[in-house]
């Protein structure tokens, strides 16, 4: 099952979603940025599949810059290798699931366990 998040280009942090201040979204050309950061993406016209040791992450690409981009991750790891092009972009995740902001500082508070946990929760259901 996926694990959804959203890269968000802002010029203030974030902190809850819903507070989230559309004025200050900065546009980003995401997908390009993608493309040259990972070794293996898999193109098939709009779609993007990012493949590495561990994980896979997928995607729409844009054809213009956007201020925010819906990824699918299967495999922790891949959202640690997100987390570092975040930093080294100034770009902040959201965690669909869960509802919250990823902690870039300690990524551990919003890792797979607590994503498993939640779909966990949802199968009981």
């Amino acid at each position: 099952m996926s694990w959804d998040i959203v890269l968000f280009n802002s010029e203030e942090k974030i902190v809850k979603i819903e507070e989230l201040d559309e004025s200050k979204l900065l546009p980003c050309d995401f997908s390009a940025i993608l493309e040259a950061s990972f070794n293996k993406v898999i193109k098939d016209d709009r779609h993007r599949s990012i493949e590495g040791e561990g994980y896979y992450i997928d995607y729409f690409a844009h054809d213009e810059a956007v201020s925010n981009m819906m990824l699918s991750l299967y495999g922790e790891k891949g959202l640690f290798e997100l987390i570092k092009l975040a930093r080294k972009h100034n770009w902040q995740i959201f965690d669909s699931s869960l509802g919250v902001m990823i902690d870039l500082e300690k990524p551990e508070n919003n890792g797979d366990k607590r994503h498993r946990k939640y779909l966990w929760q949802i199968l009981k259901q």
